[in-house]
């Protein structure tokens, strides 16, 4: 058998490109992919610094959210340690329910077995001492409980009694039996001052109503006792 010209054996071979082209053809697609490459890392790199901006904004408005809450309005002064705190060990205060009445060991009480009915204290301000065993409830609620004897002026117990209706989850009342003028409570933390002009005030207000010593957070402050005869 004979093959001619025409046949497909005979076929002329494709022509290769020559090695300008090839280079030429590399340059070009190397620069697209560094191109594509540089082209994403903006891309991500301005995702990162907007979520960066974002947690940053959102950490920033939790922080006011928080200082908001504060009692102290901008919560400016209010932290740090309190000079003459007194604390007591919440392991050892007693949580259970009692009709009866309770032997405390310090006064006021700042936690221990206390009444199943608190008092009412989203800001309530008692003419007349109350029981403690149901002030002892509203502290395990988280609520700061102030109280005053006769050693307070009365321009004292005014600023304090206005401070305290525009505070949730506190309450005040007279208490003859304790020294100094003016006591502030918590489950297991108490400051005693002379003055409501002094900065522990707000230090202790600031630092636990709701606190983080709240046996309890999240019970309520009204639904209890409005009133409880002596």
């Amino acid at each position: 058998m004979s093959f001619g010209p025409s046949d497909p054996l005979y076929a002329t071979p494709p022509q290769q490109p020559s090695d300008g082209a090839r280079s030429t053809r590399n340059r070009a697609i190397a620069m697209g992919l560094s191109a594509a490459v540089v082209a994403g890392l903006a891309v991500f790199g301005t995702y990162m610094v907007l979520k960066s901006s974002e947690a940053e904004e959102n950490r920033a408005d939790s922080s006011s959210a928080q200082d908001g809450k504060q009692p102290g309005g901008d919560g400016s002064g209010t932290g740090g340690a309190i000079a003459g705190l007194k604390s007591w060990n919440a392991a050892e205060l007693g949580r259970d329910h009692t009709a009866g009445d309770v032997d405390y060991p310090m006064t006021p009480p700042v936690g221990g077995d206390h009444n199943p009915s608190w008092l009412d204290c989203d800001g309530d301000v008692y003419e007349k001492a109350v029981p403690d065993v149901n002030a002892v409830h509203s502290l395990e609620h988280g609520a700061v409980w102030v109280t005053y004897n006769t050693e307070a002026a009365d321009a004292d117990v005014t600023k304090l009694a206005e401070r305290v209706r525009n505070t949730p989850f506190t309450l005040m009342s007279p208490y003859a039996e304790q020294e100094g003028a003016i006591v502030l409570s918590a489950w297991g933390k108490q400051v005693t001052v002379d003055s409501a002009e002094d900065r522990r005030v707000d230090q202790f207000l600031a630092q636990y109503v709701q606190g983080p010593q709240t046996p309890e957070p999240g019970a309520p402050c009204t639904g209890g006792s409005a009133a409880v005869p002596q």
